[in-house]
């Protein structure tokens, strides 16, 4: 190359020169070093000034040089030639530039403009232009990369690839099933098949709670004077992890199962048990809810006012696990080289558990009394509890089945940072068909799969990280299949893994958008947002500007939730859908035909979730910066310290102050400020730092899981989204029990749970600032 060598040759001969003037060395120099790219046979040059890497020169030498004096005869004679050698320097580049372009790039290229560079080189987003470069090319613009992948979407078939994963819809589905056995070969042949880099499996072997084959489950009322048994209903639905147990005893309605529904009842559940209607939160809150408040058994239904379309015979399934993963071994992986040891989960309900048909509720309702409230907006037939003279008797004999599940995979390698992932995930079980529940999600991650590597092998697409495609099994009894695999690897996938993107349940309607997020990826995904259309209304999804206050938690059974709060690893799941459930899921009439009769434009909007977890995709792996909304827990930190100063008062009396917590709040703050000023002048394509700053940012979310607690203890320590006494909700809610009943008020366990809190924070901040050296906390 022309330029380097004639430009090293200029600068040489200057200091020569300067030397010659002065008879001794200048006060700084600049040294030159050509180095071989990584990729190319482009050379560079490395400018360093030896002022800012010789800090460790002795001081008196550093003063002698200060202490130089220019002779005064040679300033004119120094000015001149000064002039001189700089405009011999840009004519020699000019020289140089030009006769480099004219044997290395094709002239309109050297014409570009410096600030059109290529994807992936360059800022948060590669700029946009209006003609589509060539697929056979690697350099790619933002919106040849979305042309590439929208070409390749309108040319696919989501409905037929969903209604042939619903084939034999009578046969079970069911985690460990031979069809579910079957399907995961069909998938991880699949992937073969593809251009991916690599396919493989997983196998876990854990237990699942299923209905007993020689005693079943039944309802029946008991007459407290004649001791008559009236049998309601001998289910053919269950609630996997049930306590195996029977009860008796008067039967209150308390709605939905919330712990606002428990409190308002209008009398206490005393041993009582509990029938609940299904929707808003999930069966295990439900029952945990219930057990809290002392019930002895919970009843679970479908009412007529939420799902009007559901058959009053149609059974029903669930879990009640109160976490995620196998529950018979917390907190470490069940591959078979693990020995089990005599352990389970504390999320396992106490109480036995049984959804029941909306029949089989109306014939318990003809034996209560007392009108349901009308603010509950429910059948006219509902009815609070069971008159005085009639009791329920729930018995499950539900028992435990070891089975052996598969988790699918297969990998698209990066070309820059290979050992950096995407994970993109979908359920593959299902109780019934599973048409809404898994077959969705699974026809997105093959199609998702099959266009990526295709986009990689003849579309010269070259993401700079990986992508990991995930099929899970045990999705229905608690997201088993994800967490076994979380667990599996929980020292490393924190490292390695910066966002999981669920695919389950992605179409369930076509009205709305809905998002559940962590907040790193908030950015992001407004981006998304914007640039995808709705595949009926053709606007974009971007419509309200205050949609992060609408993001939704994660819910306990979401695949995308253990990733977050139990591995901290940063998580998105998001659906088209209604304002209502969708009717079907959990049921056996989950099946194809009702899922395009209720979303006839099923193609479309399955087209369009593609799109929403493509261009997610693709976000996340093109560029060098890893470019995850840190700063947004800013905003989160700041919401508590402020919901902990309405307490002020009660701190005080306690004689304890706030001060602490504040002074880690203005420590992250500050640990993000030098983090993004850091982000900003980097040279972004020195992927030596870049790597470095994107490390830093990409374990934010793990630094908030809580280190004062046991992972198998308490396997969601998330400070935000987990469950415990350590976080940050749970802080609050015992303030405010102070207040409510303070002879239940534990002022130990809030001085630790204060203490925890502050120095998780503080720890965060710590870990984001980077080195223990530029560290700069105001302790």
């Amino acid at each position: 190359m022309f330029l380097f060598p004639f430009f090293s040759f200029l600068m040489l001969s200057f200091s020569l020169f300067f030397k010659s003037q002065f008879g001794g060395e200048p006060l700084s120099y600049t040294r030159f070093s050509l180095a071989r790219q990584v990729d190319g046979d482009n050379s560079h040059v490395e400018m360093k000034l030896a002022a800012d890497e010789e800090e460790s020169v002795d001081n008196n030498v550093r003063g002698n040089l200060a202490s130089v004096t220019k002779p005064k005869r040679f300033n004119g004679f120094i000015c001149y030639g000064t002039i001189a050698v700089i405009v011999f320097f840009l004519i020699g580049f000019m020289i140089g530039y030009l006769g480099y372009c004219k044997r290395v790039e094709p002239k309109a290229e050297c014409e570009r403009l410096s600030g059109t560079e290529s994807l992936g080189i360059v800022g948060t987003e590669p700029p946009e232009r209006e003609e589509y470069a060539p697929e056979t090319s690697n350099r790619f613009f933002w919106t040849d990369l979305k042309t590439m992948l929208s070409k390749r979407l309108n040319d696919t078939e989501f409905a037929t690839t969903i209604r042939q994963l619903n084939e034999n819809p009578y046969v079970p589905r069911e985690a460990g099933s031979q069809k579910d056995d079957s399907l995961a070969f069909f998938i991880e042949n699949q992937f073969r098949t593809y251009p991916l880099t690599r396919a493989w499996h997983d196998e876990h072997f854990v237990k699942i709670q299923v209905k007993s084959s020689s005693a079943q489950n039944s309802v029946t009322i008991v007459g407290t004077d004649s001791g008559v048994v009236y049998l309601v209903e001998s289910p053919e639905g269950y609630v996997a992890y049930s306590k195996a147990a029977t009860v008796t005893g008067r039967l209150v309605h308390a709605n939905f199962g919330t712990k606002k529904d428990f409190e308002n009842l209008n009398s206490p559940v005393n041993g009582s048990l509990v029938i609940v209607r299904a929707g808003k939160i999930t069966f295990a809150e439900k029952v945990a809810n219930a057990q809290s408040f002392n019930a002895s058994g919970v009843l679970i239904y479908m009412d007529q006012s939420r799902f009007p379309i559901v058959d009053a015979e149609v059974p029903v399934f669930g879990h009640a696990h109160f976490g995620t993963g196998d529950p018979y071994t917390p907190g470490f992986p069940s591959f078979n080289h693990t020995q089990f040891p005599p352990s389970q989960s504390s999320g396992l309900p106490g109480i036995p558990v049984q959804t029941i048909s909306r029949a089989a509720a109306e014939k318990l309702f003809e034996n209560m009394e007392g009108d349901c409230p009308s603010a509950w907006e429910i059948d006219s037939s509902c009815r609070l509890e069971t008159s005085r003279n009639r009791n329920v008797k729930l018995t499950v004999n539900n028992v435990l089945k070891e089975i052996r599940i598969f988790n699918v995979f297969g990998v698209i390698k990066g070309f820059e940072e290979p050992d950096r992932y995407v994970v993109v995930g979908a359920q593959r079980d299902a109780w019934g068909p599973g048409a809404a529940k898994s077959s969705i999600g699974t026809a997105l991650l093959l199609e998702l799969a099959q266009i990526f590597s295709d986009m990689v092998s003849k579309g010269g697409y070259r993401p700079s990280r990986s992508i990991v495609f995930a099929s899970w099994s045990a999705g229905d009894f608690g997201a088993i299949g994800a967490t076994e695999w979380l667990e599996g690897y929980l020292s490393s996938l924190h490292l390695k893994a910066f966002t999981y993107i669920n695919l389950d349940k992605a179409v369930l309607g076509t009205k709305n958008f809905k998002v559940s997020a962590s907040p790193l990826l908030y950015s992001l995904i407004e981006k998304t947002m914007k640039d995808v259309k709705h595949p009926v209304t053709g606007q974009s999804l971007y419509q309200d500007s205050n949609w992060i206050n609408k993001v939704e938690e994660f819910s306990l059974d979401n695949a995308a939730f253990p990733f977050l709060a139990y591995s901290g690893i940063p998580a998105v799941s998001f659906c088209f859908c209604e304002d209502t459930d969708y009717p079907y899921l959990g049921t056996t009439m989950d099946n194809y035909e009702n899922l395009k009769r209720k979303i006839p434009l099923l193609n479309q909007m399955a087209r369009g979730a593609a799109e929403v977890a493509g261009q997610l995709i693709m976000k996340l792996t093109y560029d060098f910066k890893l470019n995850l909304n840190y700063e947004m827990y800013n905003d989160k930190i700041l919401s508590f310290v402020r919901d902990m100063n309405r307490f002020r008062a009660d701190m005080k009396e306690m004689g304890l102050n706030l001060q602490w917590l504040y002074s880690a709040r203005g420590d992250f703050f500050r640990a993000t400020s030098r983090l993004t000023t850091d982000y900003k002048n980097a040279e972004s394509t020195n992927r030596f730092v870049m790597r470095e700053i994107n490390d830093r940012i990409m374990k934010v979310e793990y630094h908030f899981l809580s280190p004062y607690v046991s992972p198998r203890d308490s396997p969601f320590r998330h400070i935000f989204w987990g469950s415990g006494s350590h976080t940050l909700s749970a802080l609050l809610e015992h303030l405010k029990l102070r207040q409510k009943n303070n002879s239940a008020f534990n002022e130990t366990l809030l001085r630790n749970q204060l203490a925890l809190a502050t120095w998780t924070i503080q720890g965060a901040a710590n870990a984001l600032s980077g080195d223990i050296w530029d560290i700069d906390n105001e302790l």
